[in-house]
């Protein structure tokens, strides 16, 4: 039964019907959008938190939009928070010395490039599919289990990228 427009966020036992009929939903978009590695629990808790410190200034028609749009938000300041961690460690590291051909570490690092910039442009939905299934190694079942489509999908969405990333980058040497 969902709140109607007259009832205000703050009671709570509205807002214990939104929590009840919205977390679960926004658990889920975060967890099949960025993963478990990043906290979506969490993430879930802190923006119920935000709705109820708004509760005066979000409607109940409004809530799931607050709720997701801060979820998400959260979760782009998380990444960008890690990515700037990695980018600075990256930089203090000392030099790591090779024996490998200069030439061999240019070209490898010009492919890696390549890669991860066709990696990035992919559609969401194939790049999250392609990532599932090389990154964190998942089967074809529990990738078509997790993001509630076939396993048919899932070849189509792996064979698009693996044809996308090819074509971007061309075949190993």
């Amino acid at each position: 039964m969902r709140p109607t427009n007259d009832e205000n966020i703050c009671k709570e036992e509205v807002f214990l019907k939104i929590f009840e009929e919205l977390s679960s939903d926004l658990y889920q978009f975060l967890y099949y959008k960025f993963g478990s590695a990043n906290y979506p629990e969490d993430l879930v808790q802190e923006a119920f938190v935000k709705l109820w410190l708004n509760c005066k200034n979000v409607s109940p028609e409004k809530a799931k939009s607050f709720l997701f749009t801060i979820a998400n938000n959260q979760m782009l300041n998380t990444l960008d928070k890690k990515k700037t961690i990695l980018n600075y460690e990256k930089g203090n590291r000392p030099n790591n010395y090779t024996v490998e051909n200069p030439e061999f570490i240019l070209e490898e690092k010009e492919y890696l490039d390549k890669l991860q910039h066709a990696i990035e442009s992919l559609p969401e939905d194939q790049r999250v599919t392609f990532l599932l299934n090389r990154v964190e190694k998942k089967k074809h079942k529990e990738i078509a289990e997790m993001l509630g489509i076939s396993r048919k999908t899932v070849e189509k969405r792996l064979y698009s990228a693996l044809a996308t990333i090819r074509k971007k980058v061309g075949e190993l040497k």
